[in-house]
């Protein structure tokens, strides 16, 4: 499975904004420090994440971003998908019925779909966990 650079700056950013959440916007440049990420990186993220409304932005003096949403509702798998990566394992594997299988093989492959699978339950496996489960460092067993 490949998650991107991109996909777990994300998440740690989020939880480092979750965890400053008085109410208060943060600034990118405050996250930049804090998180160690480039202010280039986090508006990239940022940019994306407030598209999926799962944070807001405040122009001006005391500007930043903020939390939209409860810890609890919002998953790892709403994380990835909002700054567009997903997470794949193959190039067979997705669950998207308008996107092509990217594999030459797909027709006479028997592997293609447990590929598809694991996919489908990576993707509930991490739909399953929530922004308030990591900073609780309790997570959902797969049983």
């Amino acid at each position: 499975m490949r998650i991107t650079t991109k996909g777990r700056y994300a998440l740690r950013a989020i939880l480092h904004l979750t965890r400053k959440d008085d109410g208060k916007p943060v600034s990118i440049r405050k996250l930049s420090e804090e998180t160690c990420l480039s202010p280039e990186f986090l508006e990239q993220i940022f940019f994306r994440l407030r598209k999926a409304d799962i944070i807001t932005s405040t122009r001006g003096p005391g500007g930043g971003f903020a939390f939209t949403k409860s810890p609890e509702s919002v998953s790892i798998d709403d994380i990835f998908m909002a700054i567009e990566e997903g997470y794949f394992i193959t190039p067979c594997s997705t669950e998207d019925p308008e996107k092509p299988l990217d594999c030459n093989f797909s027709d006479d492959c028997c592997a293609c779909e447990f590929w598809q699978h694991t996919y489908t339950v990576m993707r509930k496996y991490f739909s399953s966990i929530s922004i308030q489960n990591i900073l609780d460092g309790v997570f959902p067993s797969m049983g």
